[in-house]
């Protein structure tokens, strides 16, 4: 997967291309059809060639005027033959790669967050986009250019040798010396060709890494350095890409040296045994047409190779992320899940995250929440409240224990049902490159316009949306820039209102407000939680004192449970994290 090193694959890889190449075969036939008709009529050039030299200017005008209509002909047809191929192959492309493009994407959405722990969005981006190209240029040009040329150098070769044995003999001898070059740089270029794709990658995580945080970048005025940075990947990418560009700078030079060298040797020849009559002139014409017909496609051929290599190696990337399983599936019988009264449990459930398998996030933690009761989850960085959040959300599976929804174990319903009946307001919320409204309408996709107003009203959101430009209809940019992180996080909210699902998770969905904004929101989140099982994580214990129940985590264990009346008469550790935010208070 991402990061891993460059190694050398076969065109083997390319069978990846066949599931989504089945379903246009009839598309794919007529292209073929079109692409032997063309080298067909390609090879007839030659013959018209020498027909109107041989005949037409021994003939006399009546001969020429004839030999003239045929080539006419023969001409027109391979306009129409090559419009046809080109336009079948194009169409073909365009539509493979619009399917594996959204076919990787799929399979994206598919992947829990164990994936996207090391997975680099810069590097998934260049194999959505830069390797799907490749695939794309592979089948809109370069396979049907390279049979094309194959086809017509294997009839012009045939030609040859009807036209003149002795002459077609010499150009034999160099065909093993065209042949040799493309198979010892074509398996350099492939190894190079991966090298460079992946700096590609490199370098596109680079740049897709500092323009998201350039507030960041700006702010400690890192802007040097990260020019440096990117300029030394860019360079990298540089170095790999000549390495590969050299290599097929070799394979063309001795292609067309061998190749055009034998043409001008084999001219030389023929034109002695023109001026001894052993052949014609329009024999000798039809003969360097078909030599240079011949040298070309072993020119085309070899450069096409070379795409052929890069498009394997893009292949196998693309591979490498269809090959992926997700860990987090939906059984092969799923159970339903019961009607919704929102009761939660954990029992004796034991975690650790894939990416730091030395730290248990929790160790044996048993919680069950009542329908309808408030829960709030403190306790200080690190003690797994969070993930108390995540494991519900089934992002991940526990190593340990079950967790029931409603009397269910999760693992043994589906994803889709169980996230079904959970609303979320993350701690850093995520807004889309969409209208307001449409960021509204993510929690319910189906709810009126009035509905999403309604959940925008409530989550105090109303009048900062009725200030913007267009109101609902303001389109925000991308990661929700143009709003402040208190106007980030009353969409959220509202988000989470219009879903109107029976658990409520709440992971410091207040952090980012001012007090005035807070109070507001909290009251419409108390309206919101009733008659729904609602968990808060919270670090600033003044958000929690009216839940129903306080649970205190340290070390993902559960410490203390009980009231903030009764936790702060305990005493333990809920009552020094009081002490130390109500005195800083």
């Amino acid at each position: 997967m991402p990061g891993n090193p460059p190694r050398a694959h076969s065109v083997a890889s390319l069978r990846l291309l066949l599931p989504f190449l089945r379903p246009y075969l009839g598309r794919a036939l007529a292209a073929v059809v079109a692409l032997f008709a063309a080298a067909g009529l390609t090879l007839a050039v030659g013959q018209g060639l020498r027909q109107i030299i041989d005949g037409g200017f021994r003939g006399g005008p009546g001969a020429l005027n004839h030999a003239a209509m045929v080539m006419a002909a023969i001409v027109a047809s391979l306009g129409f033959a090559t419009s046809a191929r080109y336009y079948l192959v194009t169409w073909l492309g365009e539509r493979v790669a619009a399917d594996i493009r959204r076919a990787v994407f799929d399979h994206l959405t598919q992947l829990d967050p164990r994936f996207y722990e090391t997975a680099r969005t810069g590097d998934l981006m260049s194999r959505l986009t830069a390797d799907v190209a490749l695939l794309q240029s592979l089948i809109g040009s370069a396979v049907s250019m390279g049979l094309r040329n194959a086809l017509t150098g294997i009839g012009a070769f045939a030609m040859l040798v009807l036209t003149s044995a002795k002459l077609a003999g010499l150009m034999a001898v160099v065909v093993p010396m065209v042949v040799l070059p493309m198979i010892v740089f074509g398996r350099r270029e492939r190894r190079l060709s991966r090298a460079a794709q992946e700096r590609v990658a490199d370098l596109a995580a680079t740049a897709e890494e500092a323009i998201n945080g350039m507030r960041t970048v700006q702010a400690f005025t890192h802007e040097a350095a990260e020019r440096a940075r990117y300029g030394a990947e860019s360079e990298r990418s540089v170095q790999a890409a000549l390495r590969r560009v050299l290599t097929r700078t070799m394979l063309i030079l001795s292609v067309i040296l061998f190749g055009f060298g034998a043409i001008t040797f084999a001219l030389w020849v023929g034109g002695h045994d023109v001026m001894a009559g052993r052949m014609t002139g329009g024999d000798l014409t039809a003969f360097v047409f078909y030599a240079v017909l011949l040298a070309s496609a072993g020119a085309t051929v070899s450069e096409l190779w070379g795409e052929i290599q890069r498009a394997a190696a893009a292949a196998d990337r693309l591979a490498e992320i269809l090959a992926v399983r997700p860990i987090i599936t939906t059984p092969a019988n799923p159970v339903a899940l019961p009607v919704a009264e929102g009761r939660v449990t954990f029992r004796e459930v034991s975690f650790r995250y894939p990416s730091r398998p030395e730290t248990s996030a929790l160790d044996g933690f048993s919680l069950e929440v009542a329908p309808g009761e408030t829960v709030a989850l403190v306790g200080p960085s690190g003690a797994g409240k969070t993930t108390v959040l995540s494991l519900l959300l089934r992002f991940y599976d526990p190593q340990n224990g079950v967790i029931l929804l409603d009397g269910v174990d999760i693992a043994r319903a589906s994803p889709e049902a169980v996230r079904g009946r959970i609303g979320l307001v993350p701690q850093d919320p995520v807004i889309f490159s969409a209208t307001v409204i449409d960021n509204i309408r993510y929690g319910r996709p189906e709810a009126t316009e009035a509905e999403a107003r309604a959940a925008a009203e409530a989550a105090s959101a109303a009048g900062f949306i009725a200030a913007l430009p267009e109101g609902f209809e303001t389109h925000l940019g991308a990661r929700g820039v143009t709003l402040s992180g208190g106007q980030r996080q009353r969409i959220a909210i509202a988000r989470a209102i219009l879903r109107d699902a029976p658990v409520l998770l709440l992971d410091e969905a207040t952090s980012a407000l001012d007090a005035e904004s807070e109070r507001a929101v909290q009251v419409a989140l108390a309206r919101l939680s009733k008659g729904r099982t609602t968990l808060v994580v919270a670090h600033r214990l003044a958000t929690v004192r009216a839940a129903d129940r306080i649970v205190v985590m340290e070390g993902g264990r559960i410490v203390a449970t009980g009231t903030h009346e009764a936790l702060l008469a305990e005493g333990g550790l809920y009552a020094r994290l009081a002490a130390l935010q109500f005195t800083d208070a």
